[in-house]
C-alpha cells in the first residue's frame, strides 16, 4: 500500500494571491472543470500546479 503525500494547503501556494479587483485571494492557474471539482471534493487530491511559496529563495542564491 503506497501512501500518498500531502502537500500544504493554497494558502502556501505561490500561485494563489490576493486579487484587488475582487478583493480577495485566488488562484492564478486556470483549472480544468473536473481539476476543480477534484480539489473541492477529493481530500487527497494534490494539486498538480502547487509550488511552496519561498520568500527566501532569492536571498539564498545571492548568497
Amino acid at each position: 500500500m503506497r501512501k500518498k503525500r500531502e502537500t500544504a494547503g493554497c494558502e502556501y501556494c505561490s500561485n494563489y494571491s490576493y486579487d484587488e479587483d475582487y478583493e480577495c485571494y485566488t488562484c492564478e492557474v486556470s483549472l480544468d472543470e473536473d481539476e476543480v471539482v477534484r480539489l473541492m471534493t477529493d481530500q487527497h487530491f494534490q494539486c498538480p500546479y502547487f509550488q511552496m511559496n519561498d520568500e527566501y529563495k532569492i536571498v539564498r542564491k545571492q548568497m
